[in-house]
């Protein structure tokens, strides 16, 4: 089977629910920016010191992917939703890096490589949200979604600077 279906060559692409949409329909803005946030996690794994960060970015990449196909499902309810387990899950790992790590001010972001590239995830994980936002004014989207993304945004930065606090290289304005 071929991933060249030709299908979209006329600027429409199928959702996962089976309706045929425009490219430029905001659902298909919304879903690819989750791939793009996806495709960015994956190379800033490649940079974590903190094996802890490794494994939990792996496992925030198997979540998006339920993130992207539930955004990319219109008519049907997608397979495995996120809920608000998968929020609290975040909210709980944001809160035993902010017991490791007493900010005192705002931060001046990227004093690491590896701090970096989780930066660039946060800021794109904040985009992600503004779409899921704009969706949501105009469709009904689980709740659920935005807190997640939202919730990984303030991740990815504790994470960030967890990568700083190992190399004693957090920087404050």
């Amino acid at each position: 089977m071929s991933i060249s279906t030709k299908t979209g060559d006329n600027g429409y692409t199928n959702l996962w629910s089976g309706e045929r949409i425009s490219k430029d329909d905001l659902r298909v803005d919304t879903y690819g920016t989750i791939d793009e946030l996806n495709s960015f996690l994956g190379e800033a794994f490649h940079y974590l010191k903190s094996f802890e960060n490794k494994r939990i970015l792996s496992n925030i990449q198997k979540t998006l992917f339920r993130v992207g196909g539930e955004i990319a499902s219109k008519s049907k309810i997608f397979t495995k939703p996120i809920e608000e387990n998968d929020v609290e899950y975040l909210t709980s790992l944001v809160k035993k890096f902010e017991d490791t790590i007493s900010l005192k001010g705002f931060i001046i972001p990227g004093k690491t490589l590896s701090s970096s590239k989780l930066d660039v995830c946060r800021t794109i994980a904040r985009r992600s949200e503004r779409l899921i936002i704009k969706l949501s004014n105009v469709e009904k989207i689980n709740n659920n979604l935005q807190k997640y993304i939202n919730r990984l945004s303030d991740l990815l930065f504790m994470m960030a600077r967890f990568e700083e606090y190992l190399e004693d290289k957090i920087e404050y304005l």
